[in-house]
């Protein structure tokens, strides 16, 4: 597990957009050549905790298994998460898979009590949110 919390990226400060996600987020992912899963865990008033790189996968998938997704926001005591993944070829557009998988994470947040607040593709300076529950509570 890779549990970064660094100050001058991450503390003290609060995301109000899925924009305001992938400014933070896009040259940290950017850097990969393969596909790499991270989430960003989250308090009620929808400061960053820090963030954990959950997976790195190969050129065209990562590997997400909720035991390790949810590790780092049990320990952080996060009420809620960001997920995101970056698509090495810039193309942002979600794969059937991603979807499932979100749909997925999100029932298992469900269970535990943290929301899955989106699932968002970055490629390159782009992103697509995939929010599954039709609406974005970034006013926590």
């Amino acid at each position: 597990m890779s549990l970064l919390s660094t100050a001058a990226l991450l503390e003290e400060q609060i995301l109000d957009s899925p924009q305001a996600v992938v400014e933070l987020m896009a040259k940290e992912l950017s850097q990969y050549d393969r596909e790499v899963f991270c989430i960003l865990n989250m308090k009620n008033n929808g400061q960053i905790i820090n963030m954990n790189l959950v997976s790195v996968g190969t050129i065209n998938a990562s590997l997400v298994i909720p035991m390790e997704v949810f590790k780092s926001s049990i320990l952080a005591n996060a009420s809620a998460i960001i997920g995101l993944h970056n698509h090495p070829s810039g193309n942002v557009k979600p794969s059937k898979e991603d979807m499932i998988v979100t749909r997925k994470r999100q029932k298992c947040g469900q269970l535990l009590g943290i929301e899955l607040l989106d699932h968002i593709i970055v490629g390159g300076t782009n992103g697509k949110m995939l929010n599954m529950t039709g609406r974005m509570d970034w006013e926590r």
